[in-house]
């Protein structure tokens, strides 16, 4: 059999490129710098217009750890919903515990939404607390394929956890690795694992086009990676600003008034 290669893209021109290259399946994205979010509705159709092999799209609603509350497992379901209607091939997603364990019944909703597509549990499992506690889980979940490094930095650092992983699995789970395979890895972690397929990112950095660069601005920030802590809207800041500027408009309007009255 030969292997699958699967590649993880966020745009339209990505998606062409690594059919072009090859790939036998795509990972559609967005905002990759986190590990990968739910890619736009448009992203998603304009992708599937253009390539003509399997494209599975990532459901994960934000950054940081993979702890789901209701109102997040829900967002999760809707876009499970219209994923499928835009004729999405696959889903990769999931959702843990506190523990560190799978959480069955979150998880469970969310194969429940894909069927019948494929459905795939992404990085998350590197993360649990016990990669074979997991693999049984899943599996007996009716999860297709998990996406691992074998609890390790990278998929090569994982290849005995890999490994030991396939066997477990045997022909009732697809255990796919990823994590840093690249061009001078790749055959050496296949014949030491037996994965039937691998998954990587292949990019490189590429410069924009813009002719004119405003000196000194950056719409971004500097960002470190936390797999256990992301921002969240801070409802306290909103109101101080609120009522910050509701104040200044008040004083001007008061000074304005004034004016205004003197003779």
């Amino acid at each position: 059999m030969a292997i699958l290669v699967e590649a993880c893209v966020d745009s339209v021109h990505g998606a062409l490129a690594a059919e072009h290259a090859g790939a036998g399946r795509l990972e559609l994205c967005a905002n990759l710098v986190e590990g990968g979010t739910t890619p736009s509705g448009g992203m998603m159709r304009a992708v599937l217009r253009c390539v003509g092999i399997p494209v599975f799209a990532i459901v994960r609603p934000r950054g940081g750890d993979f702890l789901y509350d209701a109102a997040e497992i829900e967002v999760m379901l809707r876009d499970i919903e219209f994923a499928k209607s835009c004729d999405i091939h696959g889903i990769v997603s999931g959702a843990l515990n506190p523990n560190g364990t799978i959480d069955e019944d979150g998880t469970s909703a969310l194969i429940e939404a894909a069927h019948p597509l494929p459905f795939t549990f992404h990085r998350a499992f590197d993360v649990t607390r016990d990669l074979d506690e997991s693999l049984d889980a899943l599996q007996a979940l009716g999860v297709q394929r998990i996406l691992t490094s074998g609890g390790a930095v990278t998929a090569l650092d994982g290849v005995d956890m890999i490994a030991r992983l396939v066997r477990r699995g045997g022909d009732r789970i697809v255990v796919m690795a990823g994590g840093g395979v690249r061009r001078d890895n790749a055959a050496a972690l296949v014949r030491a694992t037996r994965v039937r397929e691998v998954h990587l990112r292949g990019s490189r950095r590429a410069d924009g086009r813009m002719a004119y660069r405003t000196p000194g601005v950056r719409i971004g920030r500097p960002f470190v990676p936390d797999e256990y802590a992301w921002d969240v809207t801070d409802g306290e800041e909103i109101a101080a600003v609120v009522a910050e500027t509701a104040g200044a408009e008040t004083r001007r309007a008061e000074t304005a008034s004034g004016a205004t009255a003197r003779p």
